[in-house]
Formats: C-alpha cells, sequence, structure tokens
C-alpha cells in the first residue's frame, strides 16, 4: 500500500470543521490533540483530516508550517493503522482535526509517536 495523502483526504470545508468542533470528540496525547466526527462527507475516502497550530502560540508563519508539515507526514506514514478504517465492509466516514496545544517545538520522533497514539485510541474506541 502507497502512503500519500491525497487532496480528497485534506478537511477543507468549512461547514464539516464548523460540525467538527460543534458535535466532535476529543483525544489527548500533550502535545497534540485529535478531535473527530463521524459525519458523511463528499468525498471517496473514508476519512478527511485537517491539522491546525495556532497562532496565537506561534507568531511566524514558518513555524507554524513546519509543525504543519511534521503532523502531516506522522499522520500519513501511520494512517494504515486504521484497518476498521481501510475494510472495504466498514464505510462510516469521519473527519479527524489535529491540533497542536503546546508553545515549543518538538522533535518529528515524539509527533509521530503522539500520532500513532492518538490513531490507536481512536482505534480502540471505534471498536466499542
Amino acid at each position: 500500500m502507497r502512503n500519500t495523502f491525497k487532496k480528497g483526504e485534506r478537511l477543507k470545508s468549512r461547514k464539516l470543521i464548523e460540525h467538527l468542533f460543534v458535535d466532535g470528540k476529543d483525544f489527548k496525547s500533550f502535545p497534540i490533540r485529535l478531535v473527530y466526527l463521524q459525519i458523511d462527507h463528499d468525498s471517496d475516502f473514508l476519512v478527511q483530516a485537517g491539522f491546525s497550530v495556532p497562532k496565537r502560540q506561534f507568531k511566524k508563519a514558518v513555524d507554524r508550517n513546519r509543525i504543519k508539515r511534521l503532523m502531516r507526514e506522522a499522520y500519513r506514514l501511520q494512517k494504515n493503522t486504521l484497518p476498521k478504517l481501510q475494510d472495504k465492509i466498514y464505510t462510516k466516514k469521519h473527519v479527524f482535526m489535529f491540533i497542536y496545544m503546546t508553545d515549543t517545538i518538538v522533535s518529528y520522533k515524539d509527533v509521530e509517536e503522539r500520532i500513532g497514539k492518538l490513531l490507536e485510541r481512536f482505534n480502540r474506541s471505534i471498536i466499542q
């Protein structure tokens, strides 16, 4: 399986993002928070994901973009750990938003580890 993060997998719809923050559930694994919601969307993919870094904590766009790039890469490499979502029988669609919560830049290894933990917790929650 190729690890890609295509345009259809990106969460860009303002309406979906608003629904996500109003009705979504969340998990935290410091310094990243995952907000997720099961909702039907127009994409062919079962999961659409977005990444956010608050401007309040990082004034420079260079820093915000770097952290978002790290989170996207970690998600791209680990999204195939969502066995229920990759299964052809499981057709419920979800939207994800990964939010960076601290004001210091952590290493890629830490970001990768935290996103892995969040995806693992999401897996356990949809199995129940």
